[in-house]
Formats: structure tokens, sequence, C-alpha cells
């Protein structure tokens, strides 16, 4: 309030001089119905598609459908207090969101609202959802590594900065647990990590949320979300609102992972938009666009050429199978788009063997161009020896007595299996990873009992940081190994085994 009349009158004279003094124009419109997050709006010809649209009751929402007579739009707000004959006001903008590095360590919605109690975001830039994929000339080879620390994706699926990695599979088969593995991993990295939660349950979201502020590093996290309970626009907007927060670090030169979490519950609520909405349902009742929604959506990741800052954005959305149908038509589309797929099995799930990742259906269309040196040497023939384990193993449970080489393949394809078997949040460095591959493939993990495995996996970082601290010195500076290096590294891990076999635990 003004401390003496002098500082009233200047403050008048300040708002009069600020007033526009003129006639000013608004186009309206009226709700003629509104139903399950969707109005019907009559008298605004003029709106562009993806325009925000706002009803006298503060909700927003924005125009989905263009007909000669009618706008659909789809609320971003709650319905509950929208009617038939309320107004509805242009705004003349599109779905906007706020970006930059006042986002980090917050949680918000896909309007860039904050869920997390820690006051407003101070954000001095606003980008728009929907954002045209970077060209091809824009673009660079993708040859640098995502060390996501999951021993089994780092080894036979490595991924790239700037990859697309869909990672599919039935319902709980721990597809949430190996993205948020991929992104704790990231603790040490330079990558920016967004996660995105569509449709998802209260409580998953902060399962996930926990595990990143106790085992990651939440202060380099930003996570978005739009869960079950929230209104379908929010749900429909959420993947391309995450990815434009995650491109506005990767148009500065730094590199950022985004998980979308799940876009089967993100093509459910187009199809239920646009069942709504009246337009013509196809395959499986999903609209002809579903393909590009999601097409356009992931395109956006990238690894940027050094012209345009050198910055990466790599993507792994989650999909959802039914009894292992990779063959649904959402699943299908996802796999067609990205450039390859981690497939989770229900069966290896349920047999304890986690993170259950297939091997033979999982591929990494980038794979080994992007893996460290060191740990592609290490593991140059573990894709082809666990596959024969497999195929043995089936085979010598009908009975008999293998031979010497066969019973050999057996023990060591027991013992990969075994070291591919890793606890959730507990992400491994590139040192522990070469140096597993470098045991198992030695046969040093062969006279090892299988029950001892999990030890040796467990106790390995220790020791290494014990007795070979300029190996990790070594690795963490130039991401090379040596012969010196190599031997000294075999050297620990051959002591460590056999005190473990002398003195199991």
């Amino acid at each position: 309030m003004p401390n003496s009349p002098l500082d009233w009158l200047q403050a008048s004279q300040s708002v009069v001089s600020s007033t526009s003094i003129g006639p000013q124009t608004a186009r309206t419109g009226r709700v003629e119905e509104i139903s399950d997050g969707v109005a019907m709006i009559s008298g605004l010809r003029d709106v562009r598609l993806d325009e925000v649209l706002r009803f006298e009751g503060g909700q927003l929402g924005f125009a989905r459908v263009l007909d000669p007579d009618l706008i659909g739009c789809v609320l971003l707000d709650s319905a509950t207090d929208v009617n038939s004959g309320d107004a509805v006001f242009s705004t003349g903008d599109v779905i906007s969101v706020p970006v930059g590095e006042a986002l980090l360590g917050r949680v918000i919605d896909p309007l860039g609202r904050p869920l997390d109690g820690k006051g407003p975001i101070e954000a001095t830039t606003y980008l728009p959802i929907e954002r045209p994929a970077p060209s091809i000339i824009e673009r660079d080879l993708v040859t640098e590594p995502v060390q996501t620390g999951i021993l089994v994706v780092d080894t036979l699926f490595a991924l790239g900065r700037g990859q697309r990695e869909l990672i599919v599979g039935d319902h709980a088969t721990g597809k949430t647990t190996l993205a948020t593995d991929a992104l704790i991993a990231q603790k040490s990295s330079d990558l920016i990590c967004v996660y995105v939660a569509v449709g998802q349950k209260t409580s998953s979201v902060r399962r996930v949320i926990d595990a990143l502020q106790t085992q990651g590093d939440f202060t380099r996290c930003i996570v978005l979300v739009a869960g079950s309970a929230s209104s379908p626009g929010l749900q429909w907007i959420a993947p391309y609102a995450g990815v434009t927060v995650a491109e506005y670090f990767r148009d500065k030169g730094q590199h950022a992972l985004i998980v979308i979490d799940d876009l089967s519950k993100h093509a459910a609520t187009h199809r239920e938009i646009a069942l709504l909405t009246r337009q013509a349902p196809g395959r499986e009742a999903y609209p002809g666009d579903v393909f590009y929604i999601h097409a356009r959506l992931l395109e956006r990741a990238a690894k940027l050429s050094k012209a345009r800052g050198g910055g990466s954005l790599t993507a792994l959305p989650i999909a959802e199978t039914d009894a292992g149908n990779l063959s649904a038509f959402i699943p299908t589309n996802l796999i067609s788009i990205t450039d390859g797929q981690i497939v989770l099995s229900a069966d290896m799930f349920h047999q304890g063997q986690k993170p259950a990742v297939d091997a033979g259906l999982s591929v990494s269309r980038v794979g080994g161009k992007t893996q460290a040196k060191p740990l592609r040497e290490a593991a140059s023939t573990l894709r082809l020896d666990y596959a024969q384990f497999l195929e043995l193993e089936v085979f010598t449970r009908f009975g008999g007595m293998p031979d010497g080489r066969v019973r050999e393949q057996l023990t060591r394809g027991a013992r990969i299996r075994a070291i591919l078997r890793q606890p959730q949040h507990v992400p491994y460095r590139l040192v522990d990873e070469i140096a597993l591959m470098l045991a198992v493939q030695s046969g040093l993990l062969d006279p090892l009992p299988l029950d001892a495995i999990a030890t040796f996996c467990a106790g390995l970082a220790g020791v290494l940081d014990q007795d070979a601290p300029e190996v990790l010195r070594l690795i963490t500076d130039t991401g090379d190994v040596d012969s010196a290096a190599r031997d000294t590294l075999i050297a620990a891990i051959t002591r460590f085994a056999e005190s473990l076999i002398k003195n199991p635990a």
C-alpha cells in the first residue's frame, strides 16, 4: 500500500498511463456440449489447430478438431465446472511449457505447474510443445555411449546418445524399473534426465521419484507427471511437453535422456479423444494418425551436428504388450519408429531372472558403434555363448550325460546368466562391467559355485577400488584399457574369486 498521498498519486498515474484506451476485440464461442473432457464449441471460426482456448471459469483446453460448424476442444483442466452455454475465448496462443535450469529437481505437470509443493517455477523461457524435428543435415552420427549401468543392456544392446530405444513387455515385467535404473546410472555422467509419466498410478510415480532421490542425482532430473487421474488432455500433451523440456538442454549443446512411461497409455488416450470427437476409427479402433503422433514425437530425439552445438537427446519410450504379443498395432508401430527394442520376458521375470531381458528378441540397431572399446572387446562373444547355452540347456533337459565340452559350455553359460541377474537400483560402473566380462569369459568364475556369483558381483566394486585404483582412473580418464591394466584387472578378479572359493559366504 502507498505510504503517502504522493505515492498513491504516482502509482495511480502509472496505472492510467499503462492502460490502453480504445475498443478491444475478443473472439468468443459457446459450449454446445461437454462430455468426458471434450467440449464441442460453436462460434469460433478462426481458431487454429492446437490453439489454446480459455473457458469463462478459467479452465484451459486446446482445439483438436476443426469442423466447419463445431470445434472439438480437449480440456486440460477438470470439466466439472464447464457447462453447455458457457463462453469460450480464443487466446491466439499454442500450448507452451516452461523450460530451463529452473525445472531441475522439480516435479511438474505438462503445463509446467509445480506438483512438489516447492513453490512456483521461476522460468523465463517458454517453448511450444509441438516443435519440428531436426533435419537430416542438422544431425550427426550416433557414436557416443549412454552408459546405463545395466550389464545385460550395456554388453548386448549398447545405447548411443541420440538413439531411440523402445522398452517393451507385458504388464509388471520390470519396464519402469529398467528405465529408472538407466536414469539412476547418470548420477556420475553429464546427462540431464527427464522422466515423463503418462497415465501411471500415483504410487508408481512416487516409487520412481523416491528411487531417483535416494539413489540418483535428483538435482539433475525433471519429473513430468500426467497421472491416471489427470484429464485426457494433460495425458495427451505430456510426452510432447517432456520432449520440449529435454530439447532445451540438447539445443544448448548438452546431453539429455528422456523416459516416456508409457506410449501404450498415450495411444489409448489418443483413441479415446478421437472417438469422443467423432473421428473415424481404424485398426483396433485407433484413428489413422496414431502412427504419426508417435513418429513426430520420437523423431525429435537426435544427436545434433557440431554446427548446431553437438548436443543430444536420447529417448527410452516404454510400451506394454498383452501376452507377449509384439505384433499388436501399437508395439509394431513403435518398433518401426525406434532404433531397436529391449524386450522383457514375463517367463524370465517370474523365474527370477531380473532384469528379464529376452536376448533373442531384443536388438539395438546402433549397438557396437557406441559401445566402449574395452567393454566391446571383453564381451565380443557373449551373445553367441549365451545363445548356445540356452539351446544346449533345452536339449539336456531331456536326459543324457553331456560330454566334457558340452558340460563346459553349460557351466560357462550358467555363470553368464548369473552375472546378468542384477539387483534393481544398483547400476554398475564401466570398470565393473569390464571386470565381470573378463571374469566370465576367462573362465575365472567356472570353479565358483552358482550361489556365490551374487556375492562376487556385489563385492567386486569394492575389490577393484582397493586393488586396482589406477585402472579405475585410466578408464575414467580415457575410456580405454591397455594390456597392463587388463592384467591388473584379471589378477584382482582371480584373487577375489579364489578367496570366495576357499571361504564361501
